[in-house]
Protein backbone atom coordinates (compact mmCIF):
# COMPACT_ATOMS: atom_id res chain seq x y z
CA UNK A 1 0.00 0.00 0.00
CA UNK A 2 1.12 2.96 -0.87
CA UNK A 3 0.79 6.76 0.05
CA UNK A 4 -1.52 9.21 -1.14
CA UNK A 5 -0.02 10.40 -4.02
CA UNK A 6 0.37 6.78 -5.41
CA UNK A 7 -1.70 4.69 -7.29
CA UNK A 8 -4.05 7.18 -7.88
CA UNK A 9 -7.56 6.14 -9.83
CA UNK A 10 -10.36 8.64 -11.64
CA UNK A 11 -13.71 8.55 -9.97
CA UNK A 12 -16.68 9.71 -11.46
CA UNK A 13 -18.42 12.81 -9.14
CA UNK A 14 -21.81 13.32 -11.02
CA UNK A 15 -21.82 16.44 -13.76
CA UNK A 16 -19.01 15.12 -16.31
CA UNK A 17 -16.10 15.74 -13.35
CA UNK A 18 -13.75 12.94 -12.43
CA UNK A 19 -12.23 12.48 -8.66
CA UNK A 20 -8.48 11.71 -8.06
CA UNK A 21 -7.93 9.28 -5.85
CA UNK A 22 -5.39 6.95 -4.53
CA UNK A 23 -5.47 3.50 -3.32
CA UNK A 24 -5.41 4.08 0.34
CA UNK A 25 -8.26 6.30 -0.02
CA UNK A 26 -9.85 4.34 -2.17
CA UNK A 27 -9.71 1.26 0.52
CA UNK A 28 -11.24 4.21 3.46
CA UNK A 29 -14.10 4.57 0.86
CA UNK A 30 -14.81 1.21 0.45
CA UNK A 31 -14.74 0.76 4.74
CA UNK A 32 -17.25 3.24 5.19
CA UNK A 33 -19.41 1.42 2.39
CA UNK A 34 -19.04 -1.32 4.60
CA UNK A 35 -20.46 0.44 7.43
CA UNK A 36 -23.44 1.72 5.36
CA UNK A 37 -24.37 -1.94 4.52
CA UNK A 38 -24.08 -2.94 8.01
CA UNK A 39 -26.11 -0.10 9.11
CA UNK A 40 -28.78 -1.18 6.45
CA UNK A 41 -29.36 -4.29 8.05
CA UNK A 42 -29.12 -3.12 11.56
CA UNK A 43 -31.68 -0.61 10.93
CA UNK A 44 -34.13 -2.99 9.32
CA UNK A 45 -33.69 -5.84 11.77
CA UNK A 46 -34.35 -3.50 14.92
CA UNK A 47 -38.50 -3.65 14.28
CA UNK A 48 -38.16 -7.77 13.86
CA UNK A 49 -36.48 -7.63 16.93
CA UNK A 50 -38.67 -5.90 18.83
CA UNK A 51 -41.82 -7.11 16.91
CA UNK A 52 -43.25 -8.60 20.11
CA UNK A 53 -43.44 -6.22 22.41
CA UNK A 54 -44.31 -2.87 19.74
CA UNK A 55 -46.90 -5.34 18.64
CA UNK A 56 -48.42 -5.64 21.98
CA UNK A 57 -48.08 -1.85 23.02
CA UNK A 58 -49.90 -1.22 19.85
CA UNK A 59 -52.30 -4.25 20.03
CA UNK A 60 -51.62 -5.43 16.45
CA UNK A 61 -52.51 -8.44 15.12
CA UNK A 62 -49.93 -10.75 12.84
CA UNK A 63 -52.12 -9.56 10.02
CA UNK A 64 -51.83 -6.13 10.85
CA UNK A 65 -47.70 -6.28 11.39
CA UNK A 66 -47.24 -8.22 8.01
CA UNK A 67 -48.69 -5.28 6.41
CA UNK A 68 -46.26 -3.08 8.05
CA UNK A 69 -43.55 -5.32 7.00
CA UNK A 70 -44.63 -5.65 3.54
CA UNK A 71 -44.50 -1.68 3.45
CA UNK A 72 -40.51 -1.90 3.77
CA UNK A 73 -40.24 -4.69 1.21
CA UNK A 74 -42.35 -2.96 -1.54
CA UNK A 75 -40.73 0.62 -1.63
CA UNK A 76 -37.25 -1.61 -1.15
CA UNK A 77 -37.84 -3.93 -4.13
CA UNK A 78 -38.78 -0.95 -6.39
CA UNK A 79 -35.58 1.45 -5.12
CA UNK A 80 -33.36 -1.53 -5.96
CA UNK A 81 -33.58 0.00 -9.47
CA UNK A 82 -34.77 3.68 -9.54
CA UNK A 83 -31.80 3.85 -6.43
CA UNK A 84 -29.38 2.27 -8.82
CA UNK A 85 -30.46 4.77 -11.33
CA UNK A 86 -30.11 7.61 -9.41
CA UNK A 87 -26.58 6.62 -8.20
CA UNK A 88 -25.53 6.52 -11.98
CA UNK A 89 -26.69 9.65 -12.76
CA UNK A 90 -25.66 11.71 -9.06
CA UNK A 91 -22.36 9.74 -8.38
CA UNK A 92 -22.05 7.23 -5.23
CA UNK A 93 -20.46 10.11 -2.86
CA UNK A 94 -23.85 12.40 -3.04
CA UNK A 95 -26.06 9.72 -3.90
CA UNK A 96 -25.13 7.45 -1.19
CA UNK A 97 -25.05 10.18 1.43
CA UNK A 98 -28.84 11.20 0.37
CA UNK A 99 -29.89 7.31 0.62
CA UNK A 100 -28.46 7.50 4.51
CA UNK A 101 -29.81 10.30 5.35
CA UNK A 102 -33.14 9.31 4.13
CA UNK A 103 -33.23 5.72 6.06
CA UNK A 104 -31.79 7.31 8.97
CA UNK A 105 -34.74 9.87 8.86
CA UNK A 106 -37.05 7.37 8.85
CA UNK A 107 -35.60 4.70 11.58
CA UNK A 108 -35.92 8.11 13.65
CA UNK A 109 -39.44 8.32 12.66
CA UNK A 110 -39.91 4.68 13.63
CA UNK A 111 -39.37 5.81 17.22
CA UNK A 112 -42.41 8.51 17.18
CA UNK A 113 -45.14 5.93 15.83
CA UNK A 114 -48.25 5.52 18.03
CA UNK A 115 -49.70 3.08 15.89
CA UNK A 116 -49.76 0.24 12.78
CA UNK A 117 -50.15 3.68 10.11
CA UNK A 118 -47.23 5.83 11.18
CA UNK A 119 -45.27 2.68 11.50
CA UNK A 120 -45.92 1.37 8.07
CA UNK A 121 -45.20 4.46 6.62
CA UNK A 122 -41.90 4.65 8.49
CA UNK A 123 -41.26 1.77 7.27
CA UNK A 124 -42.10 2.77 3.66
CA UNK A 125 -39.60 5.61 3.43
CA UNK A 126 -36.87 3.35 5.28
CA UNK A 127 -37.43 0.91 2.28
CA UNK A 128 -36.59 3.94 -0.43
CA UNK A 129 -33.59 5.09 1.63
CA UNK A 130 -32.32 1.31 1.74
CA UNK A 131 -32.89 0.69 -1.99
CA UNK A 132 -29.74 2.20 -3.07
CA UNK A 133 -27.41 0.80 -0.77
CA UNK A 134 -26.29 -2.12 -2.34
CA UNK A 135 -26.11 -0.42 -5.87
CA UNK A 136 -24.17 2.61 -4.70
CA UNK A 137 -22.19 -0.06 -2.68
CA UNK A 138 -21.12 -1.82 -5.52
CA UNK A 139 -20.71 1.57 -7.87
CA UNK A 140 -18.18 2.69 -5.84
CA UNK A 141 -16.28 -0.57 -5.67
CA UNK A 142 -16.16 -1.05 -9.08
CA UNK A 143 -15.47 2.12 -9.59
CA UNK A 144 -11.96 3.38 -7.62
CA UNK A 145 -10.56 -0.17 -7.90
CA UNK A 146 -8.71 -1.97 -10.63
CA UNK A 147 -9.89 -5.03 -12.48
CA UNK A 148 -7.51 -6.93 -10.10
CA UNK A 149 -8.62 -6.06 -6.82
CA UNK A 150 -12.34 -5.70 -7.45
CA UNK A 151 -13.86 -8.98 -6.40
CA UNK A 152 -11.98 -8.37 -2.84
CA UNK A 153 -13.42 -4.62 -2.73
CA UNK A 154 -17.02 -6.01 -3.76
CA UNK A 155 -17.20 -8.34 -1.18
CA UNK A 156 -16.17 -6.20 1.66
CA UNK A 157 -18.39 -3.42 0.44
CA UNK A 158 -21.18 -5.71 0.43
CA UNK A 159 -20.32 -7.88 3.16
CA UNK A 160 -21.10 -5.08 6.21
CA UNK A 161 -24.67 -6.50 5.58
CA UNK A 162 -23.88 -9.85 6.96
CA UNK A 163 -22.16 -8.11 10.16
CA UNK A 164 -25.06 -5.91 10.72
CA UNK A 165 -27.53 -9.01 10.69
CA UNK A 166 -24.94 -10.62 13.36
CA UNK A 167 -25.26 -7.75 15.90
CA UNK A 168 -28.66 -6.67 15.19
CA UNK A 169 -30.28 -8.91 17.86
CA UNK A 170 -28.13 -8.05 20.69
CA UNK A 171 -27.51 -4.94 20.44
CA UNK A 172 -31.40 -3.59 20.23
CA UNK A 173 -32.03 -6.11 23.88
CA UNK A 174 -29.33 -4.73 25.23
CA UNK A 175 -29.71 -0.88 24.08
CA UNK A 176 -33.51 -1.35 24.67
CA UNK A 177 -33.17 -3.20 27.91
CA UNK A 178 -31.51 0.17 28.70
CA UNK A 179 -33.54 2.99 27.80
CA UNK A 180 -36.69 1.55 26.03
CA UNK A 181 -37.86 0.08 22.63
CA UNK A 182 -38.24 3.73 21.39
CA UNK A 183 -34.43 4.86 21.54
CA UNK A 184 -33.20 1.74 19.57
CA UNK A 185 -34.73 3.34 16.72
CA UNK A 186 -33.12 6.93 17.71
CA UNK A 187 -29.85 5.41 18.26
CA UNK A 188 -29.60 3.81 14.74
CA UNK A 189 -30.45 6.95 13.22
CA UNK A 190 -27.99 9.13 14.83
CA UNK A 191 -25.40 6.54 13.90
CA UNK A 192 -26.67 6.73 10.41
CA UNK A 193 -26.25 10.76 10.81
CA UNK A 194 -22.86 10.03 12.01
CA UNK A 195 -21.66 8.00 8.49
CA UNK A 196 -22.72 10.40 6.66
CA UNK A 197 -20.44 13.10 8.20
CA UNK A 198 -17.54 10.36 8.01
CA UNK A 199 -18.62 9.83 4.37
CA UNK A 200 -18.22 13.51 3.35
CA UNK A 201 -15.06 13.93 5.65
CA UNK A 202 -13.41 10.62 3.47
CA UNK A 203 -13.74 12.85 0.37
CA UNK A 204 -11.94 16.16 1.60
CA UNK A 205 -8.79 16.54 -0.19
CA UNK A 206 -9.67 14.63 -2.91
CA UNK A 207 -8.99 16.59 -6.30
CA UNK A 208 -10.86 17.06 -8.81
CA UNK A 209 -8.96 15.70 -12.05
CA UNK A 210 -9.16 17.02 -15.71
CA UNK A 211 -10.85 14.35 -17.39
CA UNK A 212 -14.99 14.50 -18.40
CA UNK A 213 -16.73 11.47 -18.46
CA UNK A 214 -19.46 11.70 -20.92
CA UNK A 215 -22.89 10.97 -19.05
CA UNK A 216 -25.29 10.26 -21.51
CA UNK A 217 -26.43 7.65 -19.24
CA UNK A 218 -28.32 4.36 -19.64
CA UNK A 219 -31.84 3.45 -20.06
CA UNK A 220 -33.44 0.75 -18.66
CA UNK A 221 -34.67 -0.30 -21.79
CA UNK A 222 -31.37 -0.32 -23.32
CA UNK A 223 -29.73 -2.58 -20.64
CA UNK A 224 -32.92 -5.25 -20.59
CA UNK A 225 -32.33 -5.60 -24.42
CA UNK A 226 -28.92 -6.93 -23.73
CA UNK A 227 -28.81 -10.84 -23.20
CA UNK A 228 -26.22 -10.83 -20.71
CA UNK A 229 -28.51 -8.70 -18.10
CA UNK A 230 -31.38 -10.91 -18.49
CA UNK A 231 -29.59 -13.94 -17.74
CA UNK A 232 -28.22 -11.80 -14.57
CA UNK A 233 -31.82 -10.82 -14.15
CA UNK A 234 -32.70 -14.25 -14.38
CA UNK A 235 -30.35 -15.86 -12.12
CA UNK A 236 -31.26 -13.99 -9.50
CA UNK A 237 -34.90 -14.48 -9.84
CA UNK A 238 -34.21 -18.18 -8.93
CA UNK A 239 -31.76 -17.61 -6.18
CA UNK A 240 -32.77 -14.59 -3.64
CA UNK A 241 -35.93 -16.50 -3.01
CA UNK A 242 -33.39 -18.84 -0.70
CA UNK A 243 -31.57 -16.12 0.68
CA UNK A 244 -35.48 -14.12 1.72
CA UNK A 245 -36.24 -17.90 3.28
CA UNK A 246 -33.37 -17.74 5.40
CA UNK A 247 -33.97 -14.02 6.39
CA UNK A 248 -37.87 -14.75 6.98
CA UNK A 249 -38.21 -17.97 8.30
CA UNK A 250 -35.54 -19.72 9.82
CA UNK A 251 -36.22 -18.45 13.35
CA UNK A 252 -39.87 -19.91 12.44
CA UNK A 253 -38.63 -23.09 11.41
CA UNK A 254 -35.99 -23.31 14.75
CA UNK A 255 -39.55 -22.59 17.03
CA UNK A 256 -42.02 -24.89 14.96
CA UNK A 257 -39.87 -27.80 13.83
CA UNK A 258 -36.97 -28.50 16.47
CA UNK A 259 -39.01 -26.83 19.18
CA UNK A 260 -36.45 -23.79 19.96
CA UNK A 261 -36.80 -21.23 22.99
CA UNK A 262 -36.42 -17.45 21.76
CA UNK A 263 -33.54 -16.99 23.64
CA UNK A 264 -32.05 -20.26 22.50
CA UNK A 265 -33.01 -19.37 18.75
CA UNK A 266 -31.02 -16.09 19.13
CA UNK A 267 -28.27 -18.42 20.34
CA UNK A 268 -28.01 -20.10 17.15
CA UNK A 269 -28.96 -17.39 14.12
CA UNK A 270 -25.80 -15.31 13.86
CA UNK A 271 -24.04 -18.14 12.91
CA UNK A 272 -24.76 -18.40 9.76
CA UNK A 273 -24.75 -15.16 8.84
CA UNK A 274 -21.54 -14.85 10.14
CA UNK A 275 -19.97 -17.08 7.42
CA UNK A 276 -21.84 -15.43 5.26
CA UNK A 277 -20.22 -12.12 5.97
CA UNK A 278 -16.61 -14.29 6.23
CA UNK A 279 -16.85 -15.66 2.85
CA UNK A 280 -18.38 -12.77 1.27
CA UNK A 281 -14.91 -10.95 1.75
CA UNK A 282 -12.84 -13.93 1.53
CA UNK A 283 -13.98 -14.78 -2.27
CA UNK A 284 -13.76 -11.77 -3.48
CA UNK A 285 -10.04 -11.92 -2.46
CA UNK A 286 -9.63 -15.58 -4.29
CA UNK A 287 -11.44 -14.50 -7.50
CA UNK A 288 -8.80 -11.49 -7.35
CA UNK A 289 -6.12 -13.88 -6.95
CA UNK A 290 -7.13 -16.12 -9.94
CA UNK A 291 -7.49 -12.75 -12.20
CA UNK A 292 -4.10 -11.95 -11.09
CA UNK A 293 -2.53 -15.55 -12.23
CA UNK A 294 -3.85 -14.61 -15.54
CA UNK A 295 -7.27 -16.17 -15.30
CA UNK A 296 -9.72 -14.03 -17.43
CA UNK A 297 -12.41 -12.27 -14.55
CA UNK A 298 -15.30 -14.07 -16.02
CA UNK A 299 -13.90 -17.93 -15.45
CA UNK A 300 -12.55 -16.64 -12.25
CA UNK A 301 -16.08 -15.57 -11.07
CA UNK A 302 -18.15 -18.28 -12.94
CA UNK A 303 -15.74 -21.06 -11.37
CA UNK A 304 -15.72 -19.67 -7.96
CA UNK A 305 -19.52 -19.78 -7.87
CA UNK A 306 -19.96 -23.46 -9.47
CA UNK A 307 -17.84 -24.22 -6.55
CA UNK A 308 -20.67 -22.51 -4.72
CA UNK A 309 -23.79 -23.80 -6.31
CA UNK A 310 -22.11 -27.77 -5.43
CA UNK A 311 -22.52 -26.93 -1.78
CA UNK A 312 -26.32 -25.71 -1.85
CA UNK A 313 -27.52 -29.02 -1.26
CA UNK A 314 -26.75 -28.63 2.37
CA UNK A 315 -29.95 -26.92 2.72
CA UNK A 316 -31.71 -29.86 2.33
CA UNK A 317 -29.50 -32.07 4.37
CA UNK A 318 -30.28 -29.21 6.93
CA UNK A 319 -33.98 -30.41 7.38
CA UNK A 320 -33.10 -33.98 8.47
CA UNK A 321 -30.60 -32.81 10.39
CA UNK A 322 -30.48 -35.21 14.03
CA UNK A 323 -29.90 -31.75 16.22
CA UNK A 324 -30.61 -28.42 15.72
CA UNK A 325 -26.86 -27.95 16.50
CA UNK A 326 -26.15 -29.97 13.21
CA UNK A 327 -29.22 -27.95 10.97
CA UNK A 328 -28.03 -24.59 11.96
CA UNK A 329 -24.11 -26.18 10.97
CA UNK A 330 -25.39 -27.25 8.01
CA UNK A 331 -27.56 -23.66 7.14
CA UNK A 332 -23.96 -22.38 7.92
CA UNK A 333 -22.74 -24.04 4.52
CA UNK A 334 -25.25 -22.67 2.08
CA UNK A 335 -24.72 -19.26 3.76
CA UNK A 336 -21.32 -19.82 3.26
CA UNK A 337 -21.45 -20.98 -0.26
CA UNK A 338 -24.22 -17.99 -0.99
CA UNK A 339 -21.19 -15.21 0.24
CA UNK A 340 -19.02 -16.97 -1.85
CA UNK A 341 -21.17 -16.64 -4.82
CA UNK A 342 -23.20 -13.74 -4.14
CA UNK A 343 -19.75 -11.75 -4.15
CA UNK A 344 -18.32 -13.23 -7.33
CA UNK A 345 -22.21 -12.39 -8.96
CA UNK A 346 -22.05 -8.93 -8.56
CA UNK A 347 -18.37 -8.46 -9.56
CA UNK A 348 -19.44 -10.09 -12.84
CA UNK A 349 -22.04 -7.83 -13.22
CA UNK A 350 -19.42 -5.00 -12.70
CA UNK A 351 -17.50 -6.59 -14.84
CA UNK A 352 -19.56 -6.89 -17.54
CA UNK A 353 -21.63 -3.24 -17.98
CA UNK A 354 -19.58 -0.28 -18.08
CA UNK A 355 -19.25 1.64 -14.65
CA UNK A 356 -21.59 4.34 -15.42
CA UNK A 357 -24.22 1.59 -15.55
CA UNK A 358 -23.18 -0.13 -12.36
CA UNK A 359 -25.71 1.02 -10.14
CA UNK A 360 -29.08 0.73 -12.82
CA UNK A 361 -27.84 -2.75 -13.77
CA UNK A 362 -27.29 -4.09 -10.01
CA UNK A 363 -30.35 -2.36 -8.56
CA UNK A 364 -32.16 -3.93 -11.78
CA UNK A 365 -31.12 -7.57 -10.55
CA UNK A 366 -32.08 -6.55 -7.19
CA UNK A 367 -35.91 -5.53 -8.06
CA UNK A 368 -35.60 -8.68 -9.82
CA UNK A 369 -34.80 -11.22 -6.80
CA UNK A 370 -36.94 -9.13 -4.60
CA UNK A 371 -39.98 -9.35 -6.68
CA UNK A 372 -39.29 -12.92 -6.43
CA UNK A 373 -38.79 -12.69 -2.62
CA UNK A 374 -42.42 -11.77 -2.59
CA UNK A 375 -43.92 -14.15 -4.55
CA UNK A 376 -41.70 -16.82 -3.09
CA UNK A 377 -43.11 -15.94 0.15
CA UNK A 378 -46.74 -15.94 -0.59
CA UNK A 379 -45.93 -19.78 -1.40
CA UNK A 380 -43.87 -20.45 1.93
CA UNK A 381 -46.75 -20.05 4.05
CA UNK A 382 -49.30 -22.39 2.72
CA UNK A 383 -46.36 -24.86 1.54
CA UNK A 384 -45.12 -25.27 5.22
CA UNK A 385 -49.22 -24.98 6.67
CA UNK A 386 -49.33 -28.25 4.24
CA UNK A 387 -46.73 -30.23 4.42
CA UNK A 388 -43.66 -28.84 6.87
CA UNK A 389 -40.73 -27.61 6.05
CA UNK A 390 -38.87 -30.15 4.42
CA UNK A 391 -40.10 -29.43 0.73
CA UNK A 392 -38.95 -25.87 0.64
CA UNK A 393 -35.43 -27.00 1.96
CA UNK A 394 -35.43 -29.03 -0.74
CA UNK A 395 -35.94 -26.49 -3.41
CA UNK A 396 -34.02 -24.12 -2.03
CA UNK A 397 -31.07 -27.10 -2.67
CA UNK A 398 -31.35 -26.54 -6.02
CA UNK A 399 -31.96 -23.13 -7.27
CA UNK A 400 -27.86 -22.16 -7.10
CA UNK A 401 -27.28 -24.80 -9.77
CA UNK A 402 -30.21 -24.04 -11.93
CA UNK A 403 -28.77 -20.00 -11.63
CA UNK A 404 -25.28 -21.11 -12.16
CA UNK A 405 -26.55 -22.81 -15.48
CA UNK A 406 -28.34 -19.63 -16.39
CA UNK A 407 -25.45 -17.29 -16.35
CA UNK A 408 -22.88 -20.03 -17.70
CA UNK A 409 -24.50 -20.69 -20.76
CA UNK A 410 -24.09 -16.47 -21.45
CA UNK A 411 -21.88 -14.94 -23.45
CA UNK A 412 -18.25 -13.44 -22.06
CA UNK A 413 -18.90 -10.73 -20.13
CA UNK A 414 -18.52 -7.56 -22.67
CA UNK A 415 -15.60 -5.62 -20.26
CA UNK A 416 -12.86 -7.55 -18.43
CA UNK A 417 -10.64 -4.34 -17.78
Amino acid sequence: MHGDTAGVARLPMGGGRRLRVSERRAWLLCTLLFFATALSFLDRQVLSVLAPQITAEFGMSNAVYSRVVFMFVLSYTVMFSLGGRLMDAMGTRLGLAISVGIWSVASAAHGFANGPWMLGASRFVLGVGEGACFPAATKGAVEWMSVKRRALAVGFANGGSAFGAVIAPPLTVWWTGLYGWRAAFYATAALGMLWVVAWFAAFRGVEAGNAVQSRTGVSFGALLRRREMRRFMAARFFFDPVFYFYMFWIPQYLSRERGLSLVEIGNLTWIPFFALGVTNIAAGRVSDQLVSRGWTPRRARITLMLGAAMLTPASWLASTAGTAQMAIALMSVLMFAHGIWIANYITLIGDTVRPEEVGTAVGLTGTCGGVAGMLSNLIVGPAVDASGFAPVFLVSAVLYPLAWIILATGGRARRES
